[in-house]
């Protein structure tokens, strides 16, 4: 149990983001990011068992077979991919099932500032621009993804992995001011144009 030690890592992970979403003009998501992270059910139990290393959802989870502070985050964040996820079928006269939605761009943008900030926090010193990939392929997610938010948010790792931090955010922000259209054809080609992610990143065209 650590009061100050929680509050200092998630609020340091939230000025990261907050930084990051600056970067790409995503303003209102910057200041809004996690902030129900100092709500009781989360903060508590982020204190309760806070480690220091990893998340204490984690921890919770290990210790109750579940994470209250988790359920409560995924539901109030759309910046998670667990927040679109939804029934596919009724459950009349078909079997209902779990499917992925695909995520609004600007939140996907945000789950990736999402990810290289929690890989600094975490990382600490060890940190480089091949971590959120590295974890990202570690957690295995890519069934939970809707194919088109998939295929951005790896596209972007691995051009944070290859290119750097400066090139991806310029990438990112860029991207984002596109008509939805275009930004549509671009997914498209790096999911069924027979040429790899970093094959395309040096091919895109912003101009209008």
């Amino acid at each position: 149990m650590d009061f100050f030690g929680h509050l200092k890592t998630i609020t340091y992970h939230r000025i990261l983001v907050c930084k990051g979403c600056f970067r790409i003009g995503l303003y209102r998501q910057g200041l809004t990011h996690d902030l129900s992270k100092y709500e009781p059910v989360e903060f508590l139990n982020g204190i309760k068992y806070y480690q220091g290393y990893r998340s204490p959802n984690n921890a919770e989870r290990e210790d109750k077979g579940y994470s209250a502070a988790w359920l409560h985050h995924k539901g109030r964040n759309r910046h998670h991919f667990e927040y679109w996820i939804d029934f596919a079928g009724d459950g009349f006269g078909g079997k209902a099932e779990l499917k992925p939605i695909r995520m609004p761009d600007n939140y996907i943008a945000e789950m990736f500032i999402d990810r290289v900030s929690a890989s600094k926090v975490y990382k600490g010193n060890e940190y480089n621009d091949g971590c959120p990939y590295a974890y990202y392929k570690y957690g295995d997610i890519s069934h939970l993804l809707h194919p088109y938010t998939q295929t951005l948010l790896e596209a972007w790792l691995i051009m944070l992995a290859k290119k750097g931090e400066a090139y991806t955010f310029r990438y990112i922000k860029r991207f984002l001011r596109l008509p939805r259209e275009k930004r549509d054809r671009i997914a498209v080609k790096m999911l069924h144009g027979g040429v790899t992610k970093e094959q395309l990143f040096s091919r895109i065209d912003y101009k209008k």
